[in-house]
């Protein structure tokens, strides 16, 4: 069935079961969001105003978990408040601590479905992956997350509870914007987050605001596999850097390991890049690119990397990523020396290119490696839905 581009190509169930506990979780809600919500439950509309602003602190700049804890409001109305409303957190199955420092958590949806977030560590500066949808609406084949079906999209409070989350594990509340391990961003974990917008926008306010979780724009980035149409507005809304998983330089090959090229190829995309509001020399487009052995790794491949992004003038660098295996994986990363070669050439123009590191593979968290743990799937089934998805999109 043909389906708009704007639309998620896969459908999404986009009602939520309800669960046990019939309270509203408040993490995810906009001040006004929690005003209105408050005021629904029974309070008077200035009360609301008020406890709205010192609720909002409570949860995103304090980390408060229980209406007990906040001693700005009277005893009394904590219990009133406690019956109505929780302060929610993804559920912890599982939390994993690579030998470098890596850590990956196994969550769960109050449905019941998993999910993965990943932090690395560095020596200046921590890096957080969040996830935004539950599985994958796209079939990257060198990504063990497009393997996954796309079960549907994370909520707003789902996708910045990972967040708040990582700083509970870290000790990193009140929020304060110097000194702590958390101190970057990247929308890179399970799933597009272009085909969520509007929860992956909601969620990024609330970490943006300097009254909130308090994390710069500068520190913020998107990832997408080229979902043209929503680019523009990603720049426009959110306002956040932009990283494009390009990974290949010819229609031919980039068709194949980033099938939504059938729908918006190479040039629309490095169109929409040149496009992006706010791109400058100061906020350079990331493009992501992972080395795949006698796929996309020869000298032409890198010439001809450079030639498009002269053509288009963008203000970018090239991430050059080993391939990180996984199992039944249908590639082999390239050599060092291949790698080191690739980069060399993007140099040699003027472009930075630098090699990532791979992080966190002994637990499987390196990049393209995330899926829930609890789906196993044959080859013949990952085959089978890897067709399915081809063809989804290529009626879209």
């Amino acid at each position: 069935m043909p389906i708009p581009g704007l639309i998620d190509p896969v459908p999404v169930p986009r009602a939520l079961p309800a669960g046990d506990d019939a309270r509203v979780d408040l993490v995810g809600l906009s001040r006004e969001a929690i005003r209105v919500a408050i005021e629904e439950a029974g309070l008077d509309a200035r009360q609301a105003k008020l406890r709205a602003k010192q609720i909002w602190h409570q949860i995103y700049n304090r980390g408060v978990t229980e209406f007990a804890s906040m001693s700005d409001i009277a005893k009394p109305q904590r219990a009133w408040f406690a019956e109505r409303f929780t302060i929610g957190r993804p559920e912890v199955i599982e939390h994993l601590v690579s030998t470098d420092g890596t850590r990956k958590w196994l969550l769960r949806t109050p449905d019941g479905n998993d999910f993965e977030m990943v932090f690395i560590p560095d020596a200046d500066r921590g890096t957080l992956c969040v996830s935004s949808q539950v599985g994958c609406t796209l079939n990257c084949r060198f990504c063990h997350t497009g393997t996954m079906r796309l079960v549907r999209n994370l909520t707003a409070g789902e996708i910045v509870g990972q967040v708040m989350l990582a700083r509970d594990t870290l000790g990193e509340w009140p929020s304060q914007p110097e000194g702590r391990m958390l101190s970057n961003i990247v929308m890179m974990g399970m799933g597009e987050p272009l085909y969520n917008f509007d929860n992956v926008r909601d969620a990024l306010k609330i970490v943006m605001d300097g009254d909130g979780l308090g994390l710069s724009r500068r520190r913020i980035t998107l990832s997408t596999s080229g979902v043209v149409p929503m680019m523009a507005k990603a720049g426009e809304e959110i306002g956040i850097n932009l990283a494009v998983s390009l990974h290949a330089v010819t229609k031919e090959v980039r068709d194949e390991i980033v099938p939504l090229n059938r729908k918006y190829g190479i040039e629309e995309l490095l169109q929409a890049c040149a496009d992006y509001p706010g791109a400058n020399n100061a906020r350079r487009i990331t493009f992501e690119y992972v080395m795949l052995k006698d796929k996309n790794d020869s000298d032409e491949d890198a010439r001809e990397l450079v030639r498009l992004i002269r053509k288009y003038k963008l203000p970018a660098k090239v991430n050059l990523i080993p391939f990180n295996p996984w199992p039944g994986a249908p590639y082999e990363c390239s050599s060092d020396e291949r790698v080191q070669r690739f980069s060399d050439i993007v140099f040699e123009a003027g472009i930075s290119a630098p090699i990532r590191r791979p992080r966190g593979r002994d637990i499987m968290a390196a990049c393209g490696q995330l899926k829930s743990a609890s789906e196993k799937k044959s080859r013949a089934e990952l085959d089978r839905l890897a067709e399915e998805k081809l063809a989804t999109l290529s009626d879209a």
